[in-house]
């Protein structure tokens, strides 16, 4: 088994180390120190865009995280070749909190407390919470319905949308063509959506006109999926009333970015959900073992639905 590595530094340490833990008998190659020969199964996470046409021998693709979209959208990528991904239920884990903080963020008006406090201001009046909420889930798939569990569990009205029709005994979900029904009925657009054509600035003025309601946006999923001077925009003239954003168009997010300064939206750097090399590994050992067996991998990426 010889397994290459393209990654940023800072990741490669742990990636290493959880390897050699899980198999001895792997041999591991770090870009760019790579025999492109010699190596069948490649770990991708910010590859250089030209560098899978080089690979002579490769039976198996995976990503090292949930997200493929740099692997799929990579115009190099050979065709024919499986492509997996990894699912961690400490990926869910994360994610969901990571949600739940943006929507009590703005549910308990932390944003306007954080300035009362500036100003020395003690209003014993306003109402401390927001109401009524009425959550939406734009991306009804492994790492939504966990967020729309939990906070369905904590007392929110919480609605789905997915492209294809899925099923819940426990909340609403909407898919296709209900998707400006869906929008018509929230006050909080939590976007979840993987990265794919359709997807492009999918979080833009076109979709920004259907909100019936002042909505807040949480963005989850990858910054090509928005439209950052949209966003902008529909906060200034009251369409959005602010946004919690962990992606960005551009990453790292330019120091000149409008973002930065607008008091209405928060920004973390892309980290909501990091993926743990210790649940990632065995799933990457493991289809690699399957693919020589012959046997269905687990988290194959759809090609054709791009995820």
């Amino acid at each position: 088994m010889n397994i290459g590595i393209i990654a940023p530094k800072e990741r490669l340490k742990g990636w290493l180390n959880t390897f050699k833990m899980y198999s001895k008998s792997i041999n591991i190659s770090v870009y760019p120190d790579i025999d492109y020969d010699k190596i069948d199964c490649i770990c991708l996470w910010k590859h250089p865009k030209d560098i899978l046409g080089k690979f002579k021998n490769l039976k198996l693709i995976h990503s090292m995280g949930a997200g493929v979209d740099h692997i799929v959208n990579d115009p190099a990528c050979p065709k024919g070749i499986p492509i997996c991904r990894i699912s961690d239920e400490k990926l869910s884990f994360s994610m969901t909190n990571y949600i739940i903080t943006a929507v009590l963020f703005y549910h308990r008006r932390i944003l306007k407390y954080q300035k009362d406090k500036i100003d020395k201001k003690w209003d014993h009046i306003t109402h401390p919470e927001i109401l009524p909420i009425n959550i939406g889930i734009l991306g009804y798939g492994a790492l939504g319905s966990d967020a729309a569990d939990k906070l369905r569990y904590m007392g929110f009205n919480v609605l789905g949308y997915s492209l294809n029709k899925k099923k819940s005994n426990k909340l609403n979900l909407y898919h296709g063509e209900d998707l400006d029904l869906f929008l018509s009925k929230i006050n909080i657009l939590i976007c979840t959506v993987p990265y794919t054509k359709k997807t492009h600035h999918l979080l833009d003025k076109n979709l920004f006109i259907k909100l019936v309601n002042q909505t807040y946006l949480i963005n989850v999923s990858r910054g090509k999926v928005q439209n950052e001077e949209d966003i902008i925009e529909y906060i200034d003239n009251g369409t959005l009333s602010g946004a919690f954003l962990d992606v960005f168009e551009t990453e790292p997010l330019p120091v000149d970015s409008k973002l930065w300064n607008h008091e209405k939206i928060q920004i973390t750097p892309h980290n909501a959900s990091v993926t743990n090399e210790e649940a990632a590994v065995p799933q990457i050992i493991d289809n690699y073992n399957r693919l020589l067996r012959n046997e269905k991998l687990n988290n194959e990426v759809n090609i054709k639905n791009e995820y």
